[in-house]
């Protein structure tokens, strides 16, 4: 298991070459993420500059406890909701990064597929399937932010704990996303990909929390993105080469 979470970490690793074997490309690649990064930071960096004024709107009750109880409280759900935001925030990035960028992240998926060689499929699975993936993505994002800001109400651990969760379920649909250009142009249906999946998990994981963690990094989001493209595109071709179970094509 630590084996293959740590497999899945060197895929992440392995697209970091493509800045050397194809810089112009990679370059293009950071354009979409800085245009998302610059939309929602308009969005997030008000928020957490009125977490004093949220957290004690929410808090009213605490207006007459004794002033350390009520700044510890008010600190408490600041964290907390701070967490969910960031979660979000980052679920929210990698979807509309994926969406604005994919002509160019379509250049840099086929460039890795053409140097692996085989069979390359014409197809991407098009602007409708990027767009409902990305609703899809958007979604459980929301359900892993609030997983996130109830988990963080635990006394004393919940702010690691809602952390920790969070890398690892985001980690994980980061993972998912990201290797879907190259099963969507060989139109592998979900339930497949599930099946595919399955054998892999912590491979899979291994480089989605690898990639998060990379997104948590001030800017890392913007310059991780083509290196996490072009290694989700790497694991995607091994999980395919590797599979012993039959994927089929939808029909």
């Amino acid at each position: 298991m630590i084996s293959e979470f740590l497999t899945g970490i060197r895929f992440l690793g392995r697209g970091f070459g493509y800045w050397r074997r194809r810089p112009g490309l990679m370059t293009l690649g950071l354009l979409p993420g800085l245009i998302a990064l610059v939309l929602l930071a308009a969005a997030i960096i008000p928020l957490l500059l009125s977490l004093g004024t949220i957290t004690t709107w929410i808090t009213p009750f605490a207006d007459g406890w004794e002033p350390f109880w009520a700044t510890a409280l008010r600190s408490a759900l600041g964290v907390v909701i701070a967490i969910g935001a960031l979660v979000l925030a980052s679920v929210l990035f990698t979807a509309l990064t994926l969406l604005i960028g994919d002509p160019f992240y379509q250049r840099i998926w086929r460039s890795v597929e053409n140097d692996l060689g085989g069979e390359v499929p014409e197809g991407d699975g098009g602007l409708r399937v990027a767009v409902a993936e990305s609703i899809r993505l958007v979604a459980l994002g929301a359900l892993v932010a609030l997983l996130a800001l109830v988990i963080g109400f635990i006394p004393l651990v919940g702010a690691v704990l809602a952390t920790v969760t969070s890398i690892l379920l985001t980690g994980r649909l980061l993972a998912r996303e990201l290797t879907g250009r190259a099963l969507n142009a060989r139109d592998i249906a979900s339930h497949d990909r599930t099946r595919l999946f399955a054998g892999r998990r912590s491979r899979l994981l291994g480089f989605g929390v690898a990639t998060q963690l990379c997104f948590m990094v001030p800017l890392g989001a913007v310059f991780i993105m083509p290196t996490a493209v072009a290694g989700a595109t790497l694991l995607a071709r091994d999980l395919l080469t590797g599979s012993t179970t039959q994927v089929p094509r939808r029909a």
